[in-house]
């Protein structure tokens, strides 16, 4: 009986317990830094961010935060002008 000659394989192998289970993001950081300004703002107030402060454009930043917010299950609302980026929390309605 022919034996089949071994596969050389191309890529390391390790064991799933190494592998990481969270995606931290470019933009985990700043996301964070508002999330964590978001917890001890006071009802009818926004942050405002200074746009020219973030490393990118204003939608990948929102876009980033509906993602971040979605999964905590946190209501927000945005806007932005020249200069800023307004973030606040909302009732959900």
């Amino acid at each position: 009986m022919a034996t089949k000659p071994k596969k050389l394989v191309k890529y390391d192998t390790t064991s799933i317990v190494d592998v990481p289970h969270s995606r931290n993001g470019k933009h985990h950081g700043l996301i964070g830094a508002i999330l964590d300004d978001l917890e001890s703002l006071k009802p009818g107030m926004a942050m405002k961010i200074p746009l020219k402060e973030l490393r990118h454009s204003k939608e990948k930043i929102r876009s980033a935060l509906n993602r971040a917010t979605t999964k905590e299950k946190i209501n927000v609302a945005t806007a932005s002008d020249a200069s800023h980026l307004y973030v606040w929390k909302t009732d959900g309605k």
